[in-house]
């Protein structure tokens, strides 16, 4: 039998001055930065909830409490690669991770693969199990008044029993 498992991860940070920004994993000059705890790197946050998601372990401040120093300016990848050790550890493998950007600005079509790739190497995993892609939100809300990003993703994992 498989036992084949879905996750979903969701995050938003707001923006705040600043001259670059940290976006799935790779640096972007921009007008501003986005404000957290830690990096705030939105799409590899709501990737590692839907890992943490998928194997039902939590979430990202389950894991790395954002009350705790320790984690204070922390770069996401270190959130990101100890879900995937999670998931080894319990004897999944990841199938794929899908992540969907929400914002007005940066563009991210032109930086989505290279987002692909990093992703990619942070989890050690096919670039071609890994999608990047983006949407708008119309003008509406806090990300259509360019107030922040929000990420949405979803993970799969599985494990043959």
């Amino acid at each position: 039998m498989i036992d084949v498992r879905l996750g979903n991860g969701f995050d938003v940070h707001a923006f705040t001055e600043g001259s670059e920004l940290t976006l799935c994993g790779i640096k972007i000059p921009f007008s501003k930065k986005l404000l957290g705890h830690s990096d705030a790197d939105v799409g590899l946050h709501a990737i590692t909830d839907a890992i943490y998601g998928a194997i039902a372990a939590g979430d990202i401040g389950t894991h790395f409490p954002p009350n705790d120093p320790t984690w204070k300016d922390t770069s996401s990848d270190i959130f990101l690669k100890h879900a995937v050790q999670l998931v080894d550890k319990l004897g999944y493998q990841i199938n794929n991770v899908d992540c969907t950007i929400i914002c007005e600005q940066p563009k991210i079509g032109p930086l989505s693969d290279k987002m692909k790739t990093s992703i990619s190497k942070i989890m050690e995993l096919d670039k071609n199990r890994v999608s990047v892609k983006a949407t708008t939100s119309e003008k509406l809300g806090f990300t259509g008044r360019e107030e922040g990003i929000a990420a949405l993703a979803t993970a799969s994992v599985s494990k043959v029993e």
